[in-house]
């Protein structure tokens, strides 16, 4: 997108404006309803190019790469197909021109205020579940120099919080440096000026380092956030699905990692429904669930992926037994978000604010990222000369499930 508006085309970041010249649609390629919102959205930009308000669409990412054959044949009025590693060719499409002077330099579609920093690309883990190495590719870090570049550039865009992110993180330099580099390239990243937070996103937990933690304990700048799939804990679950972790492995490494950082926020993601999860294997899962109290955990039903060791397997659930599932765990974390929350009523946190809403400024605290966690709601002051992306103390007064609401200090 930089590239594109330096070379002279005007570029807007809004999949709900179809009235540029040429639409460029990215899509996801990995679970069912995303790939049917990416074909939703392909067909909406089709018949707008039907009805002559848009001259061309371009699709690109994940959907593209995985299926482009079949999606021609399918969507023929699509004007080119584009896969994963195809940017430079999206630009030539449109006679621009590819210039390193512009490595590492970004068209922020975020909020000014915060930026998601892509440290690598791929996976090499292979779980039996999981199409993003055949999409993706292995593990690809990108080295510690140009990723501090891009992280000062979007510092003088007016970033303050960077969200760091992966297909697993914590991965990070075992093919660049033979051995993981994340804790470097965090403390790397908190010298830069400017830099108010680092957020972690997608770490596996199988050879998670440790050193990791001690630097989100004690580096203020360090959100004491942790995004961490753990996807199972049967351990009959976790060893079809190839996730390389046991069940005591994982209850160890919680158990450690809550030792160096008492009140990091835990988010985790659930999958449930695999093939040969048995209702044994998912009341394991609830108790999990109601044990570990995490802060913020979304879970997914197995969609199967073709070509993965999963889509192979006998003993599929039934959907409406995998939704049930699904509903059951969500009902039990809504409940122990709003204890976690009540434990907060009273206390004092260190807002951003994302947005104005109504009578309200709508922002986060240290342990809630963008999208996907909950917001705190502060009564707008009257004479206020609060902006956007600006850090304000906040004192929490009431809760609910999935949101605080409080008043400036």
């Amino acid at each position: 997108m930089k590239q594109l508006e330096v070379d002279g085309w005007e570029v807007v970041f809004d999949s709900n404006d179809p009235t540029a010249k040429v639409v460029v649609v990215n899509t996801c390629g990995f679970i069912g309803d995303a790939k049917e919102e990416s074909i939703n959205t392909i067909l909406s930009f089709v018949e707008a190019k039907r009805k002559g308000v848009i001259e061309k669409v371009f699709v690109m990412g994940c959907l593209s790469q995985r299926y482009r054959n079949e999606l021609k044949d399918e969507i023929p009025e699509v004007d080119h197909f584009f896969g994963v590693n195809d940017l430079p060719l999206i630009l030539s499409s449109l006679n621009a021109t590819y210039s390193d002077k512009l490595l590492n330099q970004r068209f922020i579609t975020t909020p000014t205020h915060y930026a998601y920093l892509k440290i690598s690309e791929g996976c090499s883990w292979g779980c039996s579940y999981c199409a993003i190495p055949m999409i993706r590719g292995k593990h690809i870090s990108k080295p510690i120099p140009e990723l501090i570049d891009e992280a000062k550039f979007l510092v003088k865009q007016g970033v303050k919080e960077l969200i760091v992110i992966a297909q697993d993180s914590v991965f990070y330099g075992m093919d660049l440096y033979g051995e993981r580099r994340l804790p470097q390239l965090i403390d790397e990243l908190s010298m830069i000026d400017g830099v108010e937070w680092i957020r972690i996103h997608y770490a596996y937990p199988n050879g998670f380092p440790m050193q990791l933690a001690e630097i989100m304990q004690n580096n203020p700048k360090v959100c004491k956030y942790l995004d961490i799939p753990f996807q199972h804990i049967s351990d009959n679950v976790l060893s079809i699905m190839r996730r390389g972790i046991t069940k005591h492995e994982t209850l160890d490494f919680i158990e450690k990692l809550r030792a160096v950082v008492p009140d990091v926020a835990l988010r985790t993601t659930l999958l449930v429904g695999h093939p040969g999860e048995s209702e044994a294997d998912f009341q394991e899962l609830l108790e999990f669930v109601k044990q570990t109290k995490f802060d913020r955990l979304g879970v997914f039903t197995y969609s199967e992926e073709e070509g993965t060791h999963s889509a192979t397997l006998d003993n599929n659930i039934p959907e409406e037994v995998k939704q049930s599932r699904a509903e059951q765990i969500m009902e039990l974390q809504q409940e122990i978000s709003l204890n976690n929350n009540s434990l907060k009523i009273g206390k004092e946190f260190k807002i951003i604010i994302d947005r104005e809403e109504d009578e309200f400024f709508v922002g986060r605290t240290e342990y809630d990222s963008p999208e996907v966690d909950q917001e705190v709601f502060i009564t707008h002051p009257s004479n206020s000369s609060i902006n956007l992306g600006d850090f304000v103390n906040c004192k929490i007064t009431s809760v609910s499930d999935y949101d605080l609401f409080g008043e400036l200090l």
